[in-house]
Formats: C-alpha cells, structure tokens, sequence
C-alpha cells in the first residue's frame, strides 16, 4: 500500500482562467446567495429558517423548528464554504458573517455538547432515539467538517473548540462499552468528519470513534431494535414535514443504508447513492490512515463496481428516484435518472481518498469526469440557480406533467426544501485546491491538470511547482519544477484515459518517461535547478458508445472532448431532438464561442427525420429524412439560455 498524502493549506495556490473564475463566483456570488438563503432574505426562493432555527436554540428568539430536520447542514456547508475560500485568501466581512452564526452555534450547543436544533426545540426528550432516520449524527458531522475547515483558516478557537466538545460527547455515547448506543448513523458522514478532526487535532480518540462506526457496521441488530422501541412508527409518519424520499417498501432499510453485512464483506455499491460514497469515502480514508489492506481491498472492489457498472458518462452515481438510490448493474436510463449533484462530489471524495493508497489513474479519471460535468452542471453560470437532479435527457413539458418525472427538472432552481446540493457544491469547488497533488516520501504526483502553484513538501525537501495550462480548452500543460535539494525526485503525471497520444519534453528535448504505470508516466530527476516540463495530451472530439448491457443507449452514441461531455441543446438545433441522428464517420469540427467564458462547441453532420405534423396519434409510416447540422455544447452548460430540451446520447448513423 502507498502511503501519499493530500496537501495542506498554503502548499497549492489555483491561478487558472476556468477555475479561478467558478471560486470567484462561490467567493462573490454563491455564498452571498446561500446567505440570504439562509437567513430567509430571498422571498422568491423556497425558505429555509436554518439560521432562524440556531436563534431559537440558542435562546435568542421563540418559535418552532422549521425545515428537514437536517436543516442544520445547509448552514454547517455553508460554513465550511466559507472555510475553504478563506484558506485562499482572508476576508474580513466574510468573517464576520460566519462569527456571527459560530456565536449562535456556541450557544445553540448543550452543557454536554449536544449540538442539533430539531431535538433542542422539539423533542429534547427524543435525543438518540432515531439514529437512522433523525440525521443527529450526519449534522454533527457536517459541523465538524466545517469546524476544521474554518479553523485551518482562520486559527480562531471558538468553532474548533465546539467541534471538539461535541466530538468528546459524542465518544461518551457511542461505542462497544457497557452502557454506550452500540449504533451508527442512519446517513453517513460522522465518520469522515471525525478522520478530518484527528488530522487535526492528533487525538487518537477522534480516529477510534470513526474506526468503530465504520467496523461496527452491518454486525448487529441495532436499527430493528431502535424500531421496535419506537412501536415500529418511523420518524416521517410523525414529522412536521414532507419525507423527502418514501423508500420504506421500496427498498429494504438494510441495503438502503448499507449495513447488509459487515463493511469488509460489502461488494456492490447499494442502497442510497450519497450515504454510500460517503461512507467509502471514510472506509478509504481509514485504510490509508491505518495501512488496512482488507479495508482497502473492499473499497477498491466497490470503487470497481460504480465505475465499471453503475456510472454515468457525466460522472452521475445513483440512477433512480426511488431513494436516490443505486439500482443494479447497467440500469442507467438517461431521461428519468436520479444523478444527484451530491452523489458525484461524493464521488469526488472516494476517489481523493482511494488516491492517499494507490497512485492509480480511474481516480483522477472519474474525479475530472464527475468535476467538468455533472458538478458543473449542477449549478448555473450566475451562481444563482441548482440542479439537484441530473439527467441525461430532457422534454420540459414531460417532465412538468409526468408524475414519473417530477424529480427532474427542466431548468435549475432557486433553491430545495432538502437544499444538500447548493453548498455542497460551493465547499468542493471553494477546497478545489487540495485535489490537485499528492505527495509521498520523495514523489509528487499530479492528478488534476490546473494551473497554479505549489510548493509541495517532500521529506524533508520542498518541491516548487508552476503550472500553466487553458486545460479543458486544450490539452497543453506547461510545469515549471524546481526543487531545494539535489536529491531525486519522482513526478508522476496521470495520463487521462480519453488522452490516445501525448508527448513530453522536459527543457525542449523529447523525453520518454522513466516507467509508465496505473496510468501515471514517472519522471525521476534531480530538480535544483530550475526546469521547463511540457505535456501535451492529444484532445480531439469523439464519439462514444455505451456497453450493449446498457439498453437505453444502443444506437447511440455520445460526444466527448477531453473530458468534458457534450449535449444537444434545443436553443441551437430546435425542438423534436429525438428526430435527429448523427453521422458518426462525418467527424467533428470544433468552433469557439464567445459566450460562457470562450467555449469549445462542436459542429456535426447528421439527418433530421421530419415526421408530418398532424392531429392524428398514429398513422401510416410517411417520415422523410433530411441532412442536418447539429451544434453540441458542453453539458456542464445545458439551461443556461433558456428553457428547451436537452439529450446526451444521440441516434447514430
């Protein structure tokens, strides 16, 4: 097992036109938006009272917790948002609105440390006695999460010292000790949280805790015994507001929250898709911190399971509605699908994690194909509007009039009653910088294509990085390296899995790499001196096509460019995208367009297949097909000039 690791604060600064722009925009519109979200400021969108619900926590107001009873996380995202854009650079009004909320969280905490709204107003009677519906331990930790990001940020106390005294209590409930909830939360995330505060803190007691809601998983009868004090009565049945998903006799609560057997035995992702992957993304990040192979191996055999037979092209995990959940292998319909924006940064997560032990390059693959497309596409180019559903195919009014399809909407939205998406988005994009490296004892390795600079610790020896890339537009990238010692070290460059032919030439001459494993091309030297490194990966568009065993799909086929995705947009090749094949032996041509930033829209040659207008349902066969230029725009894009319908995967010729 390897043993890399992610960087710390300071070691990697993004200076890229794409990227710089999109954390400028969480800086200067997302999370001033998420704010008068949060503080209800916004009368057209959907309310959400969070921070209303810490006031009257905290004693400050009176009233009645309103929302999801997670509502607590969407400020807790927030936080770590704001977090992670402070690393970058420090705000001091910006600060102040987060202390203002840490002030409430401060005091919204109990004596012992409990820390959850809903229960605090509502039920304080009722604390633990629903782990796998209620979210206490999925808040708690989201608000670690952010604990530890605003702290690295700003080194104020107040927050880190919450988060530690909610931790501490939380070791005081939970566990294999005599009187302790022999449990673990219903919806995943305590667990990483907990890894995140042993980083940081070194107590070991952070790290046990995680270790045992991971190991303990899936070996008892913990939730059906919790069910059956509650006289079988779930928590939605009673709630105060609507169930976000009824999965109850849909899919069996074991599987749906992936505690069907032991974590070590688990084979196939199952069950809902953002519990899941969260959840792998603890079991990763415990088997790097502990060197467990049988932890790692389980992990990677998942991993194997999602990439190779339950992921969309766009990067989407979890196809169905149904729970939000994984269905089975190749079960990936394209306009009903579920793709929710939170699964694939979760995605992000496991596949960072999975990194820390193997150098291998399907991570780096999947994080860019997950990154450039459906977590893109997930937000609009304002910042002001969310996916929180994903498809690979739209027809607005089908999806406006079909019960079926009302989770799929035609065009973004302001904001969710169940908002998890919107500031999930802004704290990956804010933290975007920690994805791009990792380090080990004397190798750098290189996995996102951004431009920037690092100044990498290796041992004992610091290795200074300048990367200068329009990476997606090209596949041109440019490495100054410089290192403060003589010694040799490795730089290892993922070679993305759409890249054909690339070349290398280090200070103008050609270079063939040292050895070119998982993926990853190895070149060793010495780097005193200062020393010009150029890639180029060969990006032309593509056509694409689906394994057979994915029925939705056949007879058709996909358009790529590097790694980004392509669609077809009725806004540049009118309504009825269904009549429109493609030529696949036609090529493509690549045209630059001026809006969105300058993007890259490919030209392709096709047929339009008119059928007759008529009030006729059905009729004699009388359609005439008809050549036709069809224009693909990138799908992290798509609804960003009006309302029409949309589609990936096109009929081929």
């Amino acid at each position: 097992m390897e043993n890399n690791r992610i960087l710390q604060k300071g070691e990697c600064v993004i200076r890229n036109s794409f990227w710089n722009r999109y954390i400028d925009l969480v800086k200067n519109s997302v999370v001033p938006y998420q704010w008068d979200i949060l503080n209800d400021r916004r009368e057209d969108a959907e309310p959400s009272h969070a921070i209303d619900n810490l006031r009257i926590a905290a004693g400050e107001m009176e009233g009645h917790f309103y929302g999801q009873v997670f509502q607590d996380s969407d400020v807790y995202k927030w936080l770590e948002a704001v977090g992670n854009i402070l690393m970058l650079e420090r705000d001091e009004e910006l600060e102040k609105q987060a202390d203002s909320v840490i002030d409430l969280i401060a005091k919204a905490q109990e004596e012992d440390g409990y820390l959850d709204t809903y229960f605090s107003i509502e039920e304080p009677d009722k604390k633990w006695t629903n782990v796998l519906e209620c979210h206490e331990l999925y808040c708690a930790g989201h608000f670690i999460e952010s604990a530890v990001a605003y702290y690295r940020a700003t080194g104020k106390e107040k927050i880190i010292q919450v988060a530690y005294k909610l931790a501490d209590y939380l070791d005081t409930v939970f566990g294999p000790e005599e009187g302790k909830l022999h449990g673990y939360p219903g919806h995943q995330e305590i667990e990483i949280a907990l890894i995140k505060l042993y980083d940081l803190s070194g107590n070991e007691k952070y790290l046990k805790l995680a270790g045992y809601f991971i190991n303990t998983r899936g070996t008892n009868h913990f939730f059906e015994e919790e069910f059956e004090k509650r006289d079988h009565v779930s928590f939605w049945e009673k709630a105060r507001t609507p169930e976000p998903n009824r999965y109850y006799n849909q899919y069996p609560y074991n599987y749906y929250n992936q505690f069907q057997s032991p974590v070590r035995e688990q084979k196939k992702a199952v069950g809902h898709a953002v519990r899941g992957v969260y959840m792998y993304t603890a079991m990763a990040d415990m088997a790097a911190k502990t060197g467990d192979k049988e932890l790692f191996k389980a992990c990677r055999t998942i991993w194997d399971d999602i990439v190779n037979c339950q992921m969309y092209i766009t990067g989407g995990i979890g196809s169905t509605n149904s729970g939000e959940a994984f269905t089975k292998d190749y079960d990936l319909p394209n306009d009903t699908n579920y793709s929710e924006t939170c699964a694939s940064i979760g995605l992000i997560f496991f596949a960072q994690r999975m990194l820390m032990t193997e150098t291998d390059s399907t991570y780096g693959d999947v994080i860019e194909q997950a990154l450039y497309n459906t977590v893109l596409g997930g937000m609009n180019y304002e910042g002001n509007r969310f996916f929180y559903v994903n498809p690979l195919e739209s027809v607005p009014e089908v999806c406006y009039d079909n019960t079926q399809r009302h989770h799929v909407k035609p065009e973004r939205q302001k904001w969710f009653a169940c908002a998890c998406c919107p500031p999930n988005i802004a704290r990956l994009i804010g933290g975007l910088w920690d994805y791009i490296y990792t380090a080990a004892e004397d190798t750098v390795n290189v996995h996102l294509y951004i431009a920037g600079d690092a100044k990498v610790q290796v041992g004992d020896s610091v290795l200074n990085i300048t990367q200068t890339t329009s990476y997606p537009e090209n596949g041109k990238i440019h490495f100054t390296v410089q290192a403060d010692t003589e010694r040799e070290i490795t730089l290892a460059l993922r070679i993305p899995g759409w890249a054909e032919h690339y070349a290398m030439h280090l200070n103008g001459q050609e270079i063939v790499p040292d050895k070119v494993e998982k993926g990853y091309a190895y070149i060793t030297r010495q780097w005193a001196e200062a020393a010009e490194l150029e890639v180029e990966f060969e990006m032309q568009p593509r056509f694409m096509c689906a394994n057979r065993k994915i029925h939705y799909d056949l007879g058709r086929t996909a358009i790529m460019r590097g790694p980004v995705v392509y669609c077809l947009e009725e806004v540049d090749n009118g309504k009825y995208l269904g009549e429109l094949s493609v030529d696949t032996q036609a090529g493509l041509i690549e045209e630059k367009k001026e809006e969105f930033g300058g993007f890259v829209a490919l030209k392709a040659q096709g047929s339009r297949l008119h059928v007759p207008e008529t009030d006729q349902l059905y009729m004699n066969y009388n359609a005439k097909r008809e050549k036709a230029e069809l224009t693909a725009v990138p799908y992290h894009l798509w609804n960003n000039r009006g309302l029409g319908e949309m589609q990936v995967w096109v009929k081929a010729e």
